[in-house]
């Protein structure tokens, strides 16, 4: 996957809380492949209610942060949300909150998502809202996000997830730091125990 250093982007403020997976894609996209661009389906119904959504305003135009309220990503565990999120442009998503399983899926799909405090990340989507366009750094190795104004907001991650971003790798990027532990294994029981090799027909 990507890997996740420092970003600075133009940050989208959505001010709803509870925003669940099947809002940021619904369920009938998850039958489609991800060669189909799932960042076609991002907020698909939610940008079609009739009002103005924050990420079709041209401001926002590639934008690749999205500050977000409280328990963002909650409901379902669909890895599919991730993947429209990536796929529409979206490297980091800031909240005071986050469901586990999406936080969970969004590490491993090179999607950063950085928890602050409530009256924080209130304080930044208001600036945001007040001045559509603005930029926000978020630089990892330093674990601190940057607002526009120049203030820096620190914030924690747990450091297995941290090396994980940062070094882009997924869970087969993982497994394949042993490989060669892997392969001394098989060698090993191909010449200890043969019979336990399964045999290969052409």
């Amino acid at each position: 996957m990507q890997p996740f250093t420092t970003l600075r982007a133009v940050a989208v403020p959505l001010a709803v809380a509870n925003i669940d997976t099947d809002q940021i894609l619904p369920a009938r996209f998850l039958k489609k492949p991800r060669s189909a661009g799932y960042g076609n389906f991002l907020f698909h119904d939610e940008r079609r209610r009739g009002d103005a959504y924050p990420l079709d305003a041209a401001a926002y135009a590639g934008a690749g942060i999205l500050v977000a309220d409280r328990n963002f990503g909650c409901g379902s565990s669909r890895e599919g949300a991730v993947y429209a999120l990536v796929d529409g442009g979206i490297r980091c998503v800031i909240a005071p909150s986050f469901g586990d399983i999406f936080a969970s899926n969004a590490a491993k799909n090179g999607l950063l998502t950085v928890t602050l405090p409530e009256d924080v990340v209130a304080s930044l989507r208001a600036r945001l809202a007040a001045s559509p366009g603005a930029e926000v750094t978020v630089d990892l190795p330093a674990q601190a996000v940057t607002d526009p104004d120049g203030a820096a907001l620190p914030f924690e991650i747990d450091p297995f997830k941290k090396r994980c971003l940062v070094e882009g790798l997924d869970d087969v990027a993982l497994t394949l730091e042993h490989a060669a532990a892997i392969a001394a294994y098989e060698a090993r029981v191909a010449a200890e125990e043969p019979w336990r090799v399964p045999a290969v027909h052409a």
